[in-house]
């Protein structure tokens, strides 16, 4: 691939860096409704996961890649740290797509080399060169990044660069991995790289940053503005700490200023051919999945999917928009896929028309998992005269992170409550598919009494957290989407359920949460940034 595609492109890592917020993880269908939207979305590069991590995480970034990468679809990306196991392992799982790259990286700056890796500047260049020569034996596509490039020597830096792309990687990645930069000085780290890495033409530039300081879309604006071609983000910002560079808000700042960039690629200031390939009205139903599959709210204010961003309350801008929307818009909010789309569906609709409905919404259901989706549908359509396509996105990313082996799947729950009253709640678990089990508990509310009576029934110790509620649309027959987080052994476990029963809600929120806490043992995951390498594959052969 040459150094300068003559686009932006736009290299996602939901799945891999955005997992790693606190309490965000997925199971393996909820990774694949997500990397299928992120294929209808366009984007050129999907980061599935580290393979090496767990035999979890392998199935699913091989899963992605069969089903995924197709010849018209997304490369499949894997993360590997800079370890023979690790790339073999990588290579392994993105086989099956028919375009994949293996993504290795080692740390750079002093302050990792000294107190993480424990090893010489010397080391780190001949671990660089083997390695990459390594993960290049094995596919065709290797991209290879500088870990903490923010903060490391850039004289060092550039020499690493050189080896990595002597040895075969096509890509460079420059992360600022403790969002610590400013746009200037991230701007100027890329165009050094640009002026003192002698082979640089035989690469893409690509960044990756933290938002730690608020400053990770800026700083990507001003890379790409120096030479940066690839831009590595997440839908809805998410990630670990503050989260990562924000897709939708770079891919929107490319396209509504578009005449200010083009100049940058060697464009007219006036050509309308797009900066990236994403296809944005996609974006708003793609911020959603991950919203309702992750349990991570979107704030209402945020950039371009929040529910705000498009809202208009002072009476001097709702005139001028009534008047001409360009007063006080300057997206137009069908640009990303925005519409309060009401569907045709009702309490005669066939399971064809339901499901053709959920594919173009993203989801990709067959099986009993279309049969109970279904049920759900047909049982709020006898109680809501209206269903929209957020009432469907609801119904089904709860379906979705059911999981099949579950331990517990709620029967039933009751509350009594009220002015006088003590609140009192009983649930009936099916454990184990195995005998089906009450308790009844009291509490300082309703939803206090169930998740009470819950704990007692699953006998699993955790820690509420966080319990947050929403209304999916507007009206009193509204569906509330509950999100529940619980702490074991310092990890977060989420659980996300809705209902126009919040207790009900809340109830399979609980329960979702309880079953992801027991699937993952409460064992904290591998980090690929910083679980130290086994010592055998620290050595340079």
């Amino acid at each position: 691939m040459a150094k300068d595609p003559g686009r932006v492109l736009i290299f996602d890592t939901t799945l891999r860096d955005g997992e790693q917020s606190p309490g965000a993880s997925l199971n393996l269908d909820e990774k694949l409704a997500i990397a299928q939207q992120l294929a209808r979305l366009q984007v050129d590069v999907i980061e599935a996961g580290f393979p090496f991590a767990s035999s979890g995480d392998f199935e699913a970034v091989q899963r992605i890649a069969a089903q995924v990468g197709t010849a018209d679809g997304p490369v499949i990306c894997g993360l590997a740290r800079a370890a023979a196991g690790d790339i073999k392992a990588c290579a392994e799982a993105v086989a099956p797509a028919a375009r994949h790259r293996i993504h290795t990286f080692i740390a750079t700056s002093d302050i990792h080399l000294e107190h993480k890796l424990r090893k010489s500047r010397a080391d780190v260049l001949a671990i660089t060169g083997e390695m990459v020569a390594y993960a290049r034996s094995l596919v065709d596509d290797v991209e290879f990044s500088c870990e903490d490039a923010g903060r490391s020597d850039p004289d060092f830096m550039h020499q690493v660069i050189e080896v990595a792309i002597q040895a075969g990687a096509s890509t460079i990645n420059i992360p600022d991995t403790v969002g610590y930069a400013t746009p200037a000085e991230f701007g100027a780290l890329i165009a050094g790289i640009n002026a003192h890495v002698p082979s640089i033409d035989r690469a893409v530039i690509s960044v990756h940053g933290h938002n730690d300081l608020g400053l990770a879309v800026a700083n990507f604006l001003e890379a790409v503005k120096n030479g940066a071609r690839q831009l590595e983000c997440t839908i809805n910002g998410i990630g670990e700490r503050a989260g990562n560079a924000s897709l939708e808000e770079l891919v929107m700042a490319l396209h509504v200023r578009r005449s200010y960039f083009n100049p940058f690629f060697g464009r007219p200031a006036e050509s309308r051919e797009p900066l990236t390939g994403v296809r944005t009205e996609e974006i708003t139903k793609t911020s959603r999945l991950v919203s309702n599959l992750t349990g991570m709210l979107v704030q209402p204010n945020k950039a371009i999917v929040g529910a705000n961003a498009f809202a208009h309350e002072s009476g001097i801008h709702q005139d001028g928009v009534l008047k001409n929307r360009l007063t006080y818009e300057i997206v137009d909010a069908r640009t990303v896929g925005l519409a309060d789309n009401r569907i045709s569906l009702g309490k005669l609709s066939g399971r064809s028309a339901f499901r053709a409905r959920l594919q173009e919404l993203g989801y990709a259901l067959e099986g009993e998992d279309l049969n109970d989706a279904f049920l759900r549908f047909k049982e709020l359509a006898d109680r809501k005269r209206e269903i929209s396509d957020r009432d469907l996105e609801a119904i089904v990313s709860e379906q979705v992170q059911q999981q099949g082996d579950a331990r517990f799947q709620l029967r039933s729950v009751q509350v009594s409550c009220g002015t006088g009253m003590r609140p009192t709640a009983t649930v009936t678990l099916d454990i184990d598919n195995g005998e089906e089990r009450s308790e009844a508990a009291i509490g300082t509310g309703p939803v206090d009494a169930v998740c009470q009576a819950l704990n007692r029934l699953a006998q699993v110790p955790n820690e509420l957290v966080e319990f947050s509620v929403k209304s999916v649309t507007e009206g009193i027959d509204a569906m509330g989407e509950v999100t529940i987080r619980l702490r074991s052994d310092g990890v977060l476990y989420s659980g996300h359920a809705a209902d126009t029963d919040i207790v009900v809600a809340a109830a399979q929120a609980f329960v979702n949460a309880l079953n992801r806490l027991v699937a993952g043992g409460g064992r904290l995951p591998l980090h690929p940034q910083k679980a130290p390498l086994p010592l055998a594959e620290t050595q340079t052969v």
